[in-house]
């Protein structure tokens, strides 16, 4: 079993003791392709993304995090939504913490750098939208670059 594991809506759950601000990122490139990392923590894919360091922006957070994950470089450029249901809780094996969703989801463009694994991947590539439904991934990210591939004219807010 993996260090991290999602729970949605589950009663055997454990209770959120925190909540962290974290960003995501939904980074393209120039054929539309997009960015994703296969964790570590759990093996599935996802947006790269983390949390908050004091001392700087949640975008700031957002492209950091891509960086340090991928080894790409973005720019920022919207708003896919904000996902912060309470039903969707995540604990961290490690040090027990059991974490509420609170995550923003931001898109950029690609800048440049070379795909590159880290600590917190294990693979970083570069998916067409057609291949992004047989990728094993947790609902919440699923859910999240649905989102993004249906272009809505408004951010999620939920």
């Amino acid at each position: 079993m993996g260090a991290r594991i999602d729970y949605y809506d589950d009663p055997d759950a454990p209770a959120a003791t925190t909540l962290v601000p974290s960003a995501n990122v939904v980074v393209a490139n120039s054929v539309g392709e997009v960015l994703l990392i296969r964790r570590t923590d759990n093996g599935n894919w996802a947006l790269p993304g983390g949390a908050m360091d004091l001392s700087e922006s949640l975008p700031a957070c957002g492209v950091r995090e891509t960086r340090e994950e991928t080894g790409i470089d973005c720019e920022i450029t919207g708003l896919v939504g904000i996902y912060t249901d309470p039903k969707h809780v995540i604990l961290y094996r490690s040090n027990g913490e059991v974490r509420q969703e609170f995550s923003v989801v931001y898109t950029a463009s690609y800048l440049g750098g070379e795909a590159t694994v880290s600590t917190e991947s294990r693979d970083v590539r570069w998916i067409a939208p057609g291949a992004l439904g047989s990728l094993p991934m947790d609902r919440s990210m699923r859910l999240r670059l649905d989102h993004y591939l249906q272009r809505r004219p408004t951010p999620y807010l939920g």
